[in-house]
């Protein structure tokens, strides 16, 4: 029994050498001008001592980490991003190593515009680092993840590891609104957008088959599945009549051949608490996806208060939401540990004059 443990499985953090690579570029590079703003702001997100600090604050918790955006295949080309990747796991590896305790787990990264070196990272990072699932986002520099290239990422991670897939958005105001326009205004690519390339990618992922090739495949969506649980009834009834609206598809041949509703796909995805704290959302999400399926997450340190807020939060609208104590185990820790086959240490006080470090043992083998 982990009394207390409250185990984030999607925080973000960048190490700090791979910071202070993305820092040199950012300033040569216009486009990564305004997140380079951001992040000097948010110290919990590249310096370490400062996030262990605000960590303190909560009893039990802990943190998955996951490596923030932007995208590695963002960042550099072809020949560039593997050693960006590398860079950016040894850092996750060396943070583990150093405070199993307060990070028992991290998520790889990959090159996803190169997927030869992408297949050999996740290799080195699961094998070698011990990494337990990796990271992808919604699209890769605008290309859909259901394209035949990226198929055997997918593939490798459920076949050869069964580990998890945490998939996160990615879109930029230069994705517009309006046709009419050249960009997004009002950051609505951000409060709109993501959401919609999460549940767009959830869409391709389905109607491509990639489910009935690999049933067995966990994907984490971040922010709670985003549109999905919310138009359960456009899922359900609503793609139950796929193709009455299209003429020059023939989308309804597609629906007989598929072997479940549309929606009992959808189903089959993972989701995080991430959604700043509001229990409807989360309520809304384990209607949806059920208690199994829904995974302690925040989004740390992306909130007003650079850290904690969004913890405090998501804890304070869970413990509203007064689930039984059975399903708050499985979303606070049990599904997130089961997941990533990782067995944790049961805490122990420290005896006096001593530091307790824990460590982190996988279950079975990768």
């Amino acid at each position: 029994m982990h009394e207390n443990l409250k185990l984030d499985i999607f925080p973000h953090i960048f190490p700090r050498s791979f910071f202070e690579r993305v820092k040199a570029r950012a300033e040569s590079n216009p486009g990564l001008a305004a997140a380079l703003k951001r992040w000097l702001d948010i110290p919990v997100l590249w310096d370490l001592d400062a996030r262990l600090r605000m960590m303190r604050r909560f009893t039990g918790y802990k943190q998955v980490l996951t490596l923030s955006l932007p995208a590695i295949e963002f960042l550099a080309g072809p020949e560039e991003s593997p050693a960006l990747a590398r860079l950016a796991n040894d850092g996750m590896a060396e943070i583990v190593a150093a405070y199993p305790e307060q990070f028992p787990a991290f998520v790889a990264s990959l090159p996803m515009n190169n997927v030869p070196a992408a297949l050999e990272e996740m290799d080195r990072a699961i094998g070698t680092l011990g990494a337990r699932g990796v990271q992808v986002f919604t699209n890769v520099n605008g290309r859909p993840l259901d394209e035949p290239e990226f198929f055997p990422v997918f593939e490798r991670c459920v076949k050869k590891y069964d580990l998890p897939i945490w998939l996160h958005p990615t879109r930029t105001a230069k994705t517009a609104d309006y046709v009419t326009e050249e960009k997004s205004k009002y950051e609505i690519w951000w409060l709109f957008g993501w959401p919609y390339e999460t549940s767009a990618c959830m869409a391709r992922i389905v109607f491509s088959g990639m489910m009935d090739r690999l049933p067995q495949m966990k994907i984490i969506t971040h922010h709670c599945g985003a549109m999905a649980p919310f138009f359960e009834g456009r899922l359900g009834p609503g793609m139950d009549q796929m193709g009455a609206r299209t003429s020059d598809e023939d989308y309804g041949a597609l629906l007989k051949r598929m072997s479940k509703r549309p929606i009992d796909y959808f189903r089959m995805f993972y989701a995080d608490t991430s959604v700043n704290g509001s229990a409807a959302a989360i309520r809304c999400g384990l209607d949806f996806f059920g208690a199994k399926k829904v995974l302690f997450g925040t989004d740390c340190p992306f909130d007003p208060e650079g850290g904690p807020m969004f913890i405090r939060e998501t804890i304070r609208a869970l413990g509203s939401l007064k689930l039984r104590p059975a399903d708050a185990r499985k979303v606070y820790y049990e599904n997130a540990l089961g997941m990533m086959r990782l067995d944790l240490p049961v805490s122990r006080p420290a005896k006096s004059g001593s530091r307790s470090r824990g460590r982190r043992t996988p279950r079975g083998r990768a």
